[in-house]
């Protein structure tokens, strides 16, 4: 059994599309890190920085979204979101699982809160060259690694989503609206979105209408 640490909205919601995809069974363990007091010490023990997504699995702890999707496929290869060693897709599909956590997020973040380029000092590049990445790639296949979805969709097509319809600070570009579209459509991205709706509804996010 998977227990997965999530809090709705988050960042973690990628991978709880993730896990509907995998259609592996899981039970999700909220951690409230809106909390006015915090998310309590004892979650340390599972995440040392006290963030989402976490997931043990039958007692191994996985942290880090690249880390989880690359544990979880490996796990369930029969839902064939992870291109096998020695296909020509596992290479792109690697470097866009670590991209979305080490480029696309912070990159993200930074613009959200009125950066456009931290300078040179800092690991990750500016916001104009993560778009024009993003553009250059998914105008030449009709997803992120190849010509078939992966684990990695889930990752950067996720925060694409919610760069668009939450942040509103993902350009209006064709490609990336015919993208999300096909994304969309998936069941389980359906599934998720639902469930994560209800959990923060459950949490009190949701205004009454």
């Amino acid at each position: 059994m998977i227990t997965f640490y999530h809090a709705p909205w988050s960042r973690s919601s990628t991978i709880l599309w993730l896990l509907e995809e995998l259609g592996a069974p899981y039970r999700i363990e909220h951690v409230d890190i809106r909390a006015a007091g915090g998310v309590p010490e004892d979650y340390r023990s599972i995440q040392p920085n006290k963030k989402v997504p976490a997931i043990d699995h039958d007692g191994v702890v996985v942290t880090e979204r690249a880390a989880i999707c690359s544990y979880l496929c490996d796990a369930f290869p029969e839902a064939g979101l992870a291109p096998a060693i020695g296909s020509p897709m596992r290479a792109p599909y690697l470097t866009w699982l670590v991209y979305a956590d080490s480029i696309f997020d912070p990159v993200l973040a930074a613009k959200a809160h009125g950066h456009e380029f931290m300078g040179g000092g800092y690991s990750y590049g500016s916001f104009s060259e993560m778009i024009a990445n993003l553009e250059r790639t998914l105008s030449s296949r009709p997803y992120i690694a190849g010509d078939r979805f992966t684990a990695a969709d889930t990752q950067i097509g996720g925060g694409m989503n919610y760069a668009a319809k939450v942040l509103r600070i993902l350009p209006d570009k064709p490609v990336f609206a015919e993208y999300l579209e096909r994304l969309a459509a998936r069941p389980a991205f359906k599934r998720s979105a639902e469930k994560d709706f209800e959990l923060a509804r459950q949490a009190g996010m949701v205004k009454p209408a």
